[in-house]
């Protein structure tokens, strides 16, 4: 049998339901020129949410319903932790409902009024996490274009809150080696070779560098009184460290913020090699909680998904029904592990972490290491991404609740028959890969108990206990 692959993206997709019959609706937090966005509670988990509601009405032009789309399908295709998580998206007659990780913290915009400018650990730690998001992104073919702090969100109110990237309905899937030619950003923060409609991705380095360039001393380096005279500025691209706001910042922020602010994309820094700069390898890492990485690392050797439907099972429950704080116990150990600040864990990183966590107590680390990616690495990347590191080290006992098996049963039980059949599975997983028609069924056959092809609740449920 064809080994499945799965992807976090086959589960964020159109939810047929009722959006009250999956949430419970709460207080409004914002509105906008397309709709409003309120918070919302997730019935099974508890988990509070945001509904961003679209009016289909105000989605006038076909520009503007591209735009929308786009976005969804850009945010399905991500899965880091410094971008704002996408769950699922409803309709009805009048309204889209996208439904995404509630921030608490509001707008990085809002703290750089409070605070006025940042220290440079601050802004190496704010921007480590912006480039790690490009990186990443980049790597994947995603441009997002519109970075400012506006469109940085804080996933809580203190003080070292994680950064949320958001607003990607400019963001496009590119070609390597082809450059875009449509104009989208904002003045102070566009790169100049957008203005010429000629660039490729490095104009979200550009970006990213005017945004430090902003923590470092609260302004632009490209200033003016009307927009004309902004982009003026930043199509000739010349701009200087004035005293005495940058007396006291040191040279090395000063050298990125240069060789992010090239005006030749050719030659400006990629995400991927600003994050090798001196600056922010001097900048402090997350230390690892010793007792906790040991409890995490236990849960991701013993874990064990055999059978293809138990994979994609973890996969959607820890997607679609994990909540924050459970994320939250993994994320500095996810983090402190991807010291390439990639997004993702590749077998060389785990190694050492595991190294630098056990010493020589395990004989063949490497070994070790290479049995968990064949079972945790279920789109088979090659590296483990963050929510497959949170399927894999998540408390199974807590993970596989009786409410949790039973909402993931039901989203693979798409006809709402009580049994879940092998047309459901290939129409659930099989969208992006050529399988043989006959692996739907040998996937179903490994469930069922009682012979009739198909699995019902309770052997859906078994299946998933016994890797508990």
């Amino acid at each position: 049998m064809d080994e499945l692959i799965v992807n976090q993206s086959d589960f964020a997709v159109e939810n047929q339901g009722k959006l009250r019959d999956t949430y419970r609706i709460g207080s409004k937090l914002g509105d906008g020129a397309f709709g409003s966005v309120r918070k919302i509670t997730h019935r099974i988990t508890g988990e509070i949410r945001a509904v961003k509601t679209i009016h289909k009405k105000t989605l006038r032009t076909e520009e503007e319903r591209q735009t929308f789309f786009n976005e969804v399908s850009v945010l399905r295709s991500l899965d880091h932790p410094n971008i704002l998580k996408f769950y699922e998206f409803f309709q009805d007659d009048k309204n889209y409902y996208l439904i995404t990780e509630l921030c608490s913290g509001g707008e990085l915009f809002d703290r750089i009024i409070n605070n006025g400018s940042f220290s440079e650990a601050t802004a190496a730690e704010y921007l480590r996490q912006i480039l790690s998001v490009l990186a990443y992104c980049h790597e994947r073919n995603v441009v997002h274009r519109d970075l400012k702090p506006e469109n940085f969100l804080l996933d809580t109110t203190e003080p070292d809150a994680n950064l949320k990237v958001i607003d990607f309905g400019t963001a496009q899937f590119f070609r390597p080696g082809e450059y875009m030619s449509q104009k989208f950003g904002t003045p102070y923060y566009i790169a100049p070779e957008v203005l010429r409609k000629h660039y490729n991705e490095k104009c979200d380095v550009w970006s990213a560098g005017i945004n430090l360039y902003v923590f470092l001393v609260g302004y632009p380096p490209f200033g003016g009184n009307t927009d004309e005279q902004i982009l003026r500025k930043v199509t000739a691209g010349r701009f200087s460290f004035p005293s005495p706001e940058w007396d006291n910042i040191s040279f090395e922020a000063k050298d990125l913020i240069s060789k992010m602010l090239t005006i030749d994309p050719s030659r400006r820094i990629s995400a991927k090699d600003a994050l090798r700069h001196t600056w922010l390898s001097k900048a402090p890492r997350v230390p690892i909680n010793s007792s906790l990485a040991r409890t995490i690392f236990s849960n991701l050797q013993s874990f064990r998904a055999g059978r293809s439907l138990q994979k994609a099972t973890f996969s959607f429950i820890a997607s679609q029904l994990s909540t924050k704080q459970e994320k939250d116990e993994m994320l500095n150990l996810f983090k402190s592990l991807d010291t390439d600040n990639s997004g993702t864990l590749s077998k060389a990183e785990l190694i050492e972490g595991y190294t630098m966590l056990y010493g020589n107590q395990i004989d063949d680390i490497e070994g070790e290491v290479d049995r968990i990616m064949s079972q945790v690495d279920t789109d088979k990347s090659g590296e483990i991404d963050y929510t497959e590191f949170i399927a894999a080290t998540l408390n199974k006992n807590r993970l596989l609740s009786r409410e949790r098996l039973e909402a993931a049963f039901k989203a693979f039980d798409l006809d709402n028959s009580g049994t879940i059949c092998a047309g459901e599975l290939k129409a659930l997983l099989g969208k992006h890969h050529n399988y043989d028609e006959d692996m739907w069924q040998d996937i179903v056959n490994e469930v069922d108990q009682n012979g009739d092809g198909l699995i019902d609740l309770r052997e859906f449920t078994e299946m998933m206990l016994k890797v508990a």
